[in-house]
C-alpha cells in the first residue's frame, strides 16, 4: 500500500509543478497581421499595418470639379446660342 500512496503523491507533485507554466510570447516579438485588404473610394487597395494591425489610411484624392446634373461636360463648355 505505501507504493500506491507514493505514486499518488508523486503524480500530484508533478501536476502541481507544471500547472500554470505557459510560455507567453516575448513582449518585443513582431506581430503578424492578417492578409485582409480594404478597397478605398479611389479604387486603390490598402492592407493592415502597425502594432494594432489597423488598415492603412486611404490615399487622399482631390475633389473633382462638379458640374450640375442637368449639364454634361460638353454643354458646360459651350456658350449658349443667341
Amino acid at each position: 500500500m505505501p507504493t500506491k500512496s507514493f505514486l499518488a503523491l508523486l503524480l500530484a507533485s508533478l501536476v502541481s509543478a507544471c500547472a500554470g507554466k505557459s510560455n507567453p510570447p516575448p513582449a518585443d516579438a513582431p506581430q503578424a497581421c492578417t492578409k485582409e485588404a480594404k478597397v478605398c473610394p479611389d479604387g486603390s487597395i490598402v492592407g493592415r499595418t502597425g502594432p494594432s494591425c489597423e488598415f492603412a489610411p486611404c490615399p487622399e484624392t482631390a475633389p473633382a470639379a462638379e458640374t450640375p446634373a442637368s449639364e454634361t461636360p460638353a454643354e458646360a463648355a459651350t456658350p449658349p446660342s443667341p
